[in-house]
């Protein structure tokens, strides 16, 4: 565009976008401006600060969706103006809500789908809350119709997210976090003796570890808590939290057993706007039956017109990515979401064994069996000439983020990457990035940190 004033053709004269006035300072960052400005030159103007983040789609540290099909952003639009909490103005959002509660129910093994109670969060931390509180209330409630103490509850679980951490702090639960023992991956069924006891309110199962992108064995804690119940007496509820794996297990792994086949499982968290497919933010939790759901959480509502349930711990939400989430189940059904997902683990398969052959790495997940991610770690730290940080920092140089970070105790003194191979990110993407990593560990190992060299232009 020239960078003059231009006319539309009615006598109007626009200025250029970059001769405005807002075009000629800094943005505001400390006090709202006293003037308005041009729309145009305010969104160029914001647009081209966005322009400095990173290239979302290189990000193979999050879990998080990062692209969608243009009719979801169609949706999205459309749905801007959808309070998710105003059930009554919006019922037919708040029915599709509801469709996709028990679709979940549906896909996790609910012995009640059709009846069970659930609900859409922000994300699968929050979702993770309620199940937690939902945890604890059943508990204080056996206690106290027992005439038992009620006040020093526990939470067990290996290696979690940091909503676990903040969930035991904020509602006052001892978090007992089982430390990795050396060669795993996550908690194993045979620690869970030293940790449960009467003041358990349950054990936190984790499809899709964080650090390690590996499946805890849900099948198998849940028979350790038998053998734990037939000896002690203790009767200790399992909630799953798949906020990865809850979207990816039902489609690549439809025989493994970890959602309400088994018995002992109570409540299931997953991520909608991870593996889900749906744009941020959206999560979701189901519990096994209704009663799971204690009422003292469910709160009533009647001054937005109608007397309306609500348990999640946000109010006001918006309703576009619950729309978006029942748009993606609806155009993918099980066919799509199976053959997206084959897709991206045979991308992460073949870069875990790209990576397995550069040498100085161990594989600790190869994207076989869990999740379509890859982690690893250094053979020899000692004497690779870098550690997975410099790797880190090497790999930005091309756009690429790929996080390195220590594991949980007791392994902390191993530091791990971590790729996440997500809808969008395809094949030739990945060897891109494989090429660029073996690019990084030559120059590494050969002492340089400079940028990786371009090749010159020559007539």
């Amino acid at each position: 565009m020239a960078l003059h004033q231009v006319s539309n053709g009615a006598g109007q004269t626009y200025d250029d976008v970059y001769s405005t006035p807002i075009s000629a300072r800094n943005l505001a960052a400390h006090r709202v401006p006293e003037h308005s400005s041009d729309p145009r030159a305010v969104a160029a103007m914001v647009k081209d600060e966005l322009a400095l983040d990173g290239n979302s789609s290189q990000n193979l540290a999050t879990f998080c969706t990062t692209w969608a099909e243009p009719e979801v952003h169609h949706l999205m639009d459309v749905c801007m103006d959808k309070n998710m909490v105003d059930k009554d103005e919006y019922p037919q959002t708040a029915e599709i809500e509801s469709r996709c509660v028990h679709m979940l129910a549906d896909l996790w093994n609910s012995p009640e789908g059709g009846t069970t109670m659930g609900c859409s969060t922000t994300g699968s931390s929050e979702a993770g809350m309620l199940g937690g509180l939902a945890l604890k209330w059943r508990w204080r409630e056996a206690r106290r119709a027992a005439g038992k103490p009620a006040d020093r509850p526990n939470l067990v679980c290996g290696p979690v997210q940091v909503c676990w951490e903040k969930f035991a702090r904020y509602f006052d639960v001892e978090l007992r976090q089982v430390p990795l023992e050396p060669g795993a991956t996550g908690l194993r069924p045979h620690q869970l003796r030293e940790y449960v006891d009467e003041n358990t309110i349950g054990v936190i199962a984790i499809l899709g570890v964080t650090f390690t992108c590996d499946y805890e064995p849900v099948a198998e804690i849940a028979a350790e808590l038998d053998a734990i119940q037939a000896d002690t007496g203790l009767d200790v509820p399992i909630h799953v939290d798949a906020a990865s794996g809850g979207f990816v297990a039902p489609f690549l792994q439809p025989d493994l057993v970890w959602d309400f086949r088994v018995d002992r499982v109570v409540s299931i968290n997953s991520s909608g706007h991870k593996y889900g497919m749906a744009p941020l933010g959206v999560g979701w939790i189901v519990w096994r039956t209704a009663d799971h759901l204690p009422e003292d959480l469910v709160f009533r509502v009647d001054y937005l017109g109608g007397d309306m349930p609500t348990f999640a711990l946000n109010f006001s939400r918006p309703g576009g990515e619950i729309v978006a989430q029942y748009y993606t189940l609806l155009r993918l059904g099980h066919e799509g979401y199976r053959k997206v997902y084959e897709a991206c683990a045979a991308s992460a398969r073949a870069l875990a064994d790209e990576v397995e052959a550069m040498g100085p790495f161990t594989l600790l997940y190869d994207g076989r069996g869990a999740l379509p991610a890859v982690s690893w770690t250094l053979a020899d730290g000692g004497s690779a000439g870098f550690t997975l940080y410099d790797l880190t920092e090497q790999l930005r140089t091309r756009g690429w983020q790929v996080p390195a970070y220590p594991l949980p105790p007791k392994r902390q003194e191993t530091v791990v990457q971590r790729v996440l191979v997500r809808h969008g990110i395809g094949y030739d993407k990945i060897m891109l990035l494989a090429k660029d990593l073996r690019a990084a560990v030559d120059r590494l190992a050969g002492g340089s940190t400079g940028a990786p060299e371009t090749p010159g232009f020559h007539h």
